[in-house]
């Protein structure tokens, strides 16, 4: 008798999930090669959106993210800055500052997951947000953004009025 999914469907064989996680990172690979690429401007929130969902989708445990910018909005570097637990992740801004400045970046965009799969932005999403904003601003880098990955859905703060 064949394992089958609570669909019904019959389970993928170790060869079909290997496959299809071999398509999910070329996939990465080359949406990671597109931001990359010299000259491209970070000038479709799709574009990020769906970056950010493949690089956070299916993390167990809280990570929060930076784009880092030049004053082009070209992309400098995307960096993994904290790790967290399954509902949390502890934000440091005096790092975050110290990445920019390293990347010597004038604006960043900002991400993290919600293991839950729900993408509500949280009181805490949007105070760690704000202090962000605050310290970011005392060296002339912009916040433009923060999204939250939830599963396959992705909530953008800009799109709610909340940066």
């Amino acid at each position: 008798m064949k394992d089958v999914h609570f669909s019904g469907e019959p389970c993928p064989t170790d060869t079909a999930l290997e496959q299809e996680n071999q398509v999910i990172a070329e996939a990465k690979n080359l949406l990671y090669a597109r931001l990359q690429t010299h000259g491209q401007v970070l000038n479709s929130p799709q574009t990020v959106q769906d970056y950010l969902c493949l690089q956070l989708s299916e993390r167990e445990q809280e990570i929060f993210c930076g784009l880092f910018l030049d004053n082009q909005y070209q992309l400098i570097e995307y960096r993994e800055l904290f790790m967290g637990t399954i509902n949390g992740c502890c934000v440091h801004p005096r790092e975050v500052v110290k990445a920019a400045l390293r990347l010597n970046a004038t604006a960043v965009i900002f991400a993290h997951n919600h293991p839950s799969h729900i993408p509500e932005p949280s009181e805490a999403d949007q105070h760690t947000t704000e202090c962000l904003k605050k310290a970011l601003a005392l060296v002339d880098v912009r916040v433009l953004d923060h999204f939250i990955v939830g599963g396959h859905s992705v909530e953008s703060f800009a799109e709610r009025g909340l940066i």
